[in-house]
């Protein structure tokens, strides 16, 4: 998976329309540098996680379990059903991280359609050569933590 790996980030013009857009958060340092950012997409009415990232020398600090508890409540907040992601089925940090954090798998007889289009999109720039799934966590007003 070193491709992926070395995977180029996302350009400064696509980072700028999350931001403006309010759906990008991002972790400082102590210096106020970014070390872990995450980004959103509203899809079929649940907050889409596009990537969350984080610096290696900054990983199992839960500074992603951080962004990820902002973004259930941004997705509260706007009234959204719960939250969605695809991610590898097969890496630690991947799909068995994010069950710990109360998101389950979803079966492809389920998918909405715009869950659809992002996995066609993300097969056709390679992703699917791993085993890839479908996430969803659930949320409810009292519980936007994901812990």
């Amino acid at each position: 998976m070193a491709a992926i790996a070395n995977d180029s980030p996302p350009d400064l013009d696509d980072l700028a329309a999350y931001q403006r857009e309010g759906r990008a958060w991002v972790a400082t340092d102590s210096g106020d540098e970014p070390v872990a950012y995450i980004l959103v997409e509203d899809v079929d009415r649940r907050a889409h996680i596009e990537q969350v990232t984080v610096h290696p020398l900054y990983a199992r600090q839960g500074l992603g379990r951080s962004l990820i508890e902002e973004v259930a409540r941004w997705a509260v907040a706007r009234g959204l059903e719960g939250m969605t992601l695809t991610t590898f089925e097969e890496v630690p940090w991947n799909a068995p991280y994010y069950t710990r954090l109360g998101f389950v798998r979803v079966p492809e007889c389920q998918w909405s359609q715009g869950v659809r289009r992002i996995v066609q999109v993300e097969s056709a720039h390679g992703l699917d050569a791993w085993p890839r799934v479908v996430m969803k966590k659930m949320l409810t007003r009292a519980e936007p933590s994901v812990a």
